[in-house]
């Protein structure tokens, strides 16, 4: 068996993989999806923050952005985090992970405007 930190990586990589493909699809059918999905979730961090991911995504899916897939947003949150537009300030259990740990809890990062 691998060692844990190497598994965790491999995970990581295939979660990446995963989320690009599902964010490639998104924007075969609207290529304006990521720059919409941003811009929808950074503003809504920064207006009803500190707020789950999950939540923020459910806003988002309900305001019409919406992929087939919801692990296209991964790569658009991984942005929004690079960019300093928003920052995990917590953790929270997943409601769609059956309450598993992993929730992220997201506020306004110091590049928020």
């Amino acid at each position: 068996m691998l060692p844990l930190d190497i598994r965790v990586r491999v995970a990581r990589k295939l979660g990446d993989e995963a989320g690009n493909a599902c964010l490639a699809k998104a924007e075969d059918k609207d290529p304006a999806f990521s720059q919409k999905a941003y811009d929808f979730i950074t503003a809504h961090i920064r207006e009803h923050g500190p707020v789950s991911g999950e939540s923020a995504t459910l806003a988002a899916v309900l305001a019409g952005i919406a992929p087939a897939d919801h692990r296209a947003f991964g790569p658009v949150y991984a942005r929004a985090l690079r960019e300093g537009a928003i920052r995990v300030v917590g953790d929270v259990p997943r409601v769609r992970g059956h309450g598993s740990a992993g929730g992220k809890v997201y506020a306004a990062g110091e590049g928020a405007t």
